[in-house]
């Protein structure tokens, strides 16, 4: 069945709590009455015991020459744009918004997340793509985690397999990397050349001074599952420092362990992992361990960055302690009057494992590149030494596990946010285990609606029972096709 880009808009959720996808809410298409009627909730958020699971046996298909001499690529900031000019072979740069691989010239979109800009643009955009000049079709894009599943079951993304790209080069990737770009069809409709696998980042100096040491083995005996990391709290608390900046630190490593969907048969479900997440977090926040009840990325959020904030612990993957620590002043010099700056934090595996963020590059369907689409996505996520540089020069956790296991045992790897830390190691332990079996279009909407409602809760402007009840409000006002009855 034709898959429209209405079908998934109400799939589209709020990404109150991403990085690079900050603030952006559903898009819907420009004529929602000229489009078909919105299909059911795709496969990936299915009971099917096999959905989301890659369909390996397709084989690549034979691609015919490029014809085209623009090559459009929409995305939401400089992150890829930096990737490609810096590492692609043969990219030379023009401007800010243009360059050329060969003859052909590159022209960049970039459309920043807030207020939804980015997706408002590229769904316009694509839902005219049929219909467009070869110079103005969208040749590729990009999708973050937390949105991916809008785009990745539609006729508007190609399988890799048509740009003849075949699933056996890609074998080396992160299994949920492919999983999240996977539709129903178990067919792959992008990569990445980044995973995002996180641990639990700490305070050196706070840890010797609660438990004698700031070794990242050591510490982790002290996390090493949830019932540990309650008891750590209280002798944080005691010492007179926050286990956490805010009360919403904590919920991405609960909600990605939870055991059942989000969604099951249409009705909203309530996973145990999730009511564990309220549990512990009042009694933290009641006891004074936790600092706040903010919003990430608020300003009370990063005070623990700096000594005086007196925050424990974040949880985060390599970007959030690379790009978002206040490690470096703009000009690069280390900030010290940062944690980071000093080289004071470390990480360790934490209570569970996890994972936050990444950027998929997807094909447009239309593209008069596909061959040049093709070899950009093989340069920078399957490429070994392109990975390595990136992973050297950019710091990020590439998503490629020779180069990883290469990375893990290298001493001249360390980080000096990280006092020389290198987190290689602690971070691909969790990398594998990553499970995206309870995934459903609807999680990013039904995770940051439970935080909002939960907030009330912890601020005691409600009881539990009536957050709850403001929680199934919102998500029968944003999702009216589920069941909220409970």
């Amino acid at each position: 069945m034709k898959k429209r880009l209405l079908a998934l808009s109400m799939a589209a959720i709020m990404v109150a709590g991403s990085l690079t996808a900050c603030g952006e809410q559903p898009a819907q298409p420009a004529d929602p009455a000229a489009q078909e009627p919105a299909a059911a909730e795709p496969a990936t958020g299915s009971d099917d015991a096999a959905q989301n699971e890659l369909d390996t046996t397709v084989q690549a298909a034979e691609v015919g020459e490029d014809t085209g001499k623009v090559l459009n690529i929409y995305c939401w900031n400089e992150e890829f744009k930096s990737r490609l000019t810096d590492h692609y072979p043969g990219y030379t740069e023009v401007d800010a918004t243009h360059g050329t691989i060969g003859d052909v010239q590159v022209v960049w979109n970039i459309t920043p997340s807030e207020n939804n800009a980015y997706q408002n643009n590229l769904d316009e955009t694509l839902l005219k793509q049929a219909d467009a000049a070869a110079d103005d079709k969208i040749d590729m894009f990009l999708v973050e985690a937390d949105y991916a599943l809008k785009y990745v079951d539609t006729d508007y993304t190609m399988a890799v397999t048509d740009l003849g790209i075949d699933l056996s080069e890609l074998s080396d990737q992160y299994d949920y990397t492919q999983k999240i770009m996977t539709d129903s069809n178990g067919l792959l409709k992008g990569v990445s050349w980044q995973g995002c696998p996180a641990g639990l980042i700490y305070n050196r100096e706070i840890a010797k001074q609660v438990f004698g040491t700031d070794d990242p083995a050591e510490v982790q005996t002290h996390l090493s599952d949830w019932a540990a990391y309650n008891a750590a709290a209280a002798e944080i608390k005691a010492a007179g420092y926050y286990m956490t900046a805010t009360v919403n630190d904590s919920f991405r490593v609960y909600s990605n362990n939870v055991s059942t969907k989000w969604v099951e048969g249409g009705k909203i479900n309530i996973d145990a992992n999730i009511k564990a997440w309220v549990d512990d977090t009042k009694a933290q926040l009641d006891a004074g361990q936790i600092a706040s009840t903010a919003a990430l990325w608020s300003d009370d959020w990063s005070k623990g960055f700096y000594p005086d904030g007196k925050v424990f612990c974040y949880f985060g993957p390599a970007w959030l302690i690379d790009f978002c620590m206040a490690g470096r002043n703009d000009d690069g010099s280390l900030n010290t009057a940062s944690v980071a700056g000093n080289g004071g934090w470390a990480v360790c595996e934490g209570p569970q494992g996890f994972f936050w963020g990444g950027t998929w590059i997807a094909a447009a369907t239309g593209t008069d590149n596909a061959q040049l689409v093709a070899d950009i996505m093989r340069k920078l996520t399957v490429d070994d030494a392109i990975m390595t540089d990136i992973a050297k020069n950019d710091s990020d956790f590439v998503n490629n596990k020779s180069v990883i296991e290469t990375l893990k045992t290298d001493d001249s790897f360390g980080d000096e946010l990280l006092g020389g830390q290198n987190a290689i190691a602690v971070l691909a332990a969790g990398a594998d285990s990553i499970n995206l079996s309870k995934l459903t279009s609807y999680d990013q909407g039904c995770n940051e609606e439970f935080q909002a409602a939960m907030k009330n809760y912890f601020d005691g402007n409600a009881t539990y029972e009536e957050a709850l009840e403001q929680f199934y409000t919102a998500i029968g006002e944003k999702y009216p096709e589920l069941d909220t009855s409970h």
